[in-house]
């Protein structure tokens, strides 16, 4: 894990939302945006999108889009971006500092309008190893022995916590694209 993520993740995971015993929460932002097919070039695989604001662009699909002859001028283009950030700090003892990472894609099946998701987690346990309540810092200390201190936004949380304990922090991302019809009823 590149150490800035490592710093931003384990500011949010310990000193972001709180519970009534140890500190845990969850962030999401999705980002949507949709565009109309307005031409298409099967076999150049070319297709011709239009934004809401009327701006077009071309794009090639590559080979990894399957059952391009599916699209129709008129479809909806659909391409959603998710982040996520869940965390829970849980006393020493019920788990081990340590690092890994799931990542997964799907495709449209035969005879389906386009379709391709992807997405990745990595998931992360830290030690907490220094709280000062005095200046409101805790430090953590992650898999590979870095210690990193940093500032509470809500130092009530730090009084929640304890020198040992472990977090558990949690960040995915996805991407989604579908190609979709357009509803034409009124």
């Amino acid at each position: 894990m590149r150490p800035h993520i490592f710093a931003v993740v384990m500011t949010l995971a310990l000193l972001g939302g709180c519970a009534t015993q140890k500190p845990a929460g969850r962030m999401e932002n999705v980002t949507e945006a949709r565009l109309l097919v307005t031409a298409i070039d099967v076999p150049q695989r070319r297709i011709t999108l239009k934004d809401q604001d009327g701006k077009e662009t071309i794009v090639t699909a590559g080979e990894q889009v399957k059952n391009l002859e599916q699209v129709s001028v008129g479809d909806e283009v659909v391409v959603s971006y998710t982040e996520a950030l869940a965390w829970q700090v849980k006393p020493a003892g019920q788990g081990a500092p340590g690092v890994s990472a799931d990542e997964g894609v799907t495709s449209a099946k035969p005879g389906e309008k386009p379709a391709r998701s992807a997405g990745r987690s990595v998931m992360l346990t830290a030690t907490i190893t220094e709280i000062d309540l005095t200046n409101g810092t805790v430090t953590l200390t992650g898999p590979e022995g870095n210690p990193l201190t940093f500032k509470a936004r809500d130092p009530a949380n730090l009084k929640k916590v304890q020198v040992g304990d472990l977090v558990d922090i949690t960040y995915s991302e996805a991407l989604a694209i579908a190609v979709r019809p357009v509803n034409k009823k009124k």
